[in-house]
């Protein structure tokens, strides 16, 4: 009798040894999440009459992801991702402006934004011009729609 119950005991913990072990090939398998290969880049673009952007009307909008792929609403994303890119997401380094071309000065202020996430990190940026034409003589095409 006393066989009999070791042999049960040494049974049950064999058992549940089994049951509690993870199965064969499993211990490699990635855990279901959120992970990426690419840091986030997703950002919303707004161009705003006004200088400032909290009380002025928005005039346009548009959207900018640039990872894995670039998309969006913006009107040439593969590019203003590229410009993003070669000036590591240094807005100042865009919204410079083109000295050789000539601009009244007239006072009519417009405000561009850049809100969102850019390689993982959140941007927040404002940046206004004296008038559209100043605005648009700012070198490169994250700022052109």
């Amino acid at each position: 009798m006393r066989y009999i119950a070791r042999g049960l005991a040494l049974a049950t913990t064999t058992t549940l040894a089994l049951v509690a072990a993870p199965a064969v090939g499993s211990a490699g398998a990635a855990q279901p999440g959120t992970e990426s290969l690419y840091a986030p880049s997703a950002l919303v673009f707004t161009v705003t009459a006004g200088d400032n952007a909290v009380d002025g009307a928005v005039l346009r909008a548009v959207t900018l992801n640039c990872t894995p792929t670039a998309t969006g609403t913006h009107p040439a994303p593969k590019a203003a991702c590229a410009e993003l890119r070669a000036n590591e997401g240094r807005f100042d380094a865009i919204t410079t402006r083109d000295p050789g071309v000539a601009c009244t000065k007239q006072w009519d202020p417009v405000t561009v934004t850049a809100d969102g996430v850019w390689n993982g990190k959140r941007v927040a940026y404002v940046h206004t011009f004296g008038n559209a034409c100043v605005k648009n003589t700012a070198s490169g095409t994250v700022f052109a729609f």
